[in-house]
């Protein structure tokens, strides 16, 4: 009784203090005074940070004082990105990045295989680096529609390690987070071997990404490290920071992804994602120039990640 009191004098203190008056430009009615352009800035500013939790996860403030989300202390979720809330159900986030990259590798392998098979759906003409582009944008801007909501959608052992290093993801989650990514990738390589057959495991390696003829390991690092840079780059603007449209992070995330394969595909393959590459890798037991896959993505992700969040996330087109 005592203790269910005591939470209901906190609230009402909470709210009471946000009700409070921020500074000398507000009357005695509760209007706001002094220039306009400065109160939307303040008060702007402050109504976002709180709506910032129901925003990217797409629920309700009543949705989220259901989760406890606005009572008992605390005001916002633990977001990840897009808002995420791994600190819930880390288990179902796990889940969901697993069956995420999954799909992701599932999806750009088996059209990647098919491409170097020469198989084709129907006539003669067969798949070609267009549609392998293609397919790993479309696949990835469909997963962060499904699961950016539940798990943030890294699918990406990078992007996670990129958030986590601007403290935008909690670095308690990045060892489950990564191994669910990994899991998720042997997972889809499997299934490319079983719908392709042995041919696609012995003569497309399940599409796993090496460098092209004539290219060194240098060359192919630094093509890793820039077009990861752009795919994070574009992560972390449109899912992370409150000022992007709302909706806008799954179409430019995977047109960030097909602009990526599109520039590194004729020298690396385009992976942008370790776990991408790994889990090909794995399943095929093939692992030339393994370290190019691991270390480029982390590294352009991490520049990305940093770039924006101390430099770029300052500026603002609106003051």
């Amino acid at each position: 009784m005592s203790e269910g009191y005591d939470r209901e004098e906190e609230l009402r203190r909470r709210r009471a203090e946000e009700r409070r008056p921020l500074g000398p430009d507000i009357d005695a009615q509760g209007r706001k005074t002094g220039d306009p352009r400065e109160n939307e800035r303040r008060y702007g500013d402050r109504e976002a940070r709180i709506k910032r939790g129901s925003r990217y996860s797409g629920t309700s403030d009543s949705a989220l004082r259901n989760r406890g989300w606005l009572e008992g202390g605390r005001d916002q979720p633990e977001a990840g990105l897009y808002g995420s809330d791994t600190g819930s159900n880390v288990v179902g986030s796990a889940i969901a990045e697993l069956i995420g990259t999954f799909i992701l590798v599932f999806t750009g392998c088996a059209v990647a295989v098919a491409a170097i098979l020469q198989r084709s759906t129907a006539g003669p003409a067969f798949y070609d680096s267009l549609a392998v582009a293609l397919a790993f944008g479309l696949a990835l801007a469909a997963i962060v529609a499904v699961i950016g909501h539940v798990s943030g959608a890294h699918v990406n052992p990078a992007v996670t390690l990129g958030l986590a290093v601007t403290n935008k993801f909690s670095w308690q989650y990045v060892p489950i987070y990564i191994g669910a990514q990994l899991v998720g990738a042997i997972v889809g390589a499997i299934a490319v071997w079983i719908c392709y057959g042995e041919a696609a495991r012995e003569a497309a390696a399940l599409a796993a990404t090496f460098p092209t003829e004539g290219v060194g390991d240098i060359r192919a690092l630094l093509a890793e490290i820039l077009v990861t840079f752009i795919l994070v780059f574009v992560i972390i603007s449109v899912a992370t920071d409150e000022r992007a449209p709302a909706g806008v992070a799954p179409l430019a995330v995977g047109f960030a992804l097909a602009c990526g394969v599109f520039i590194a595909g004729p020298i690396t393959g385009g992976s942008l994602n370790p776990a991408r590459t790994l889990g090909p890798m794995v399943v095929a037991g093939q692992f030339s120039a393994v370290w190019v896959y691991v270390v480029g993505p982390i590294v352009g992700a991490v520049l990305a990640a940093l770039v924006y969040d101390r430099f770029v996330s300052q500026a603002d087109a609106t003051g």
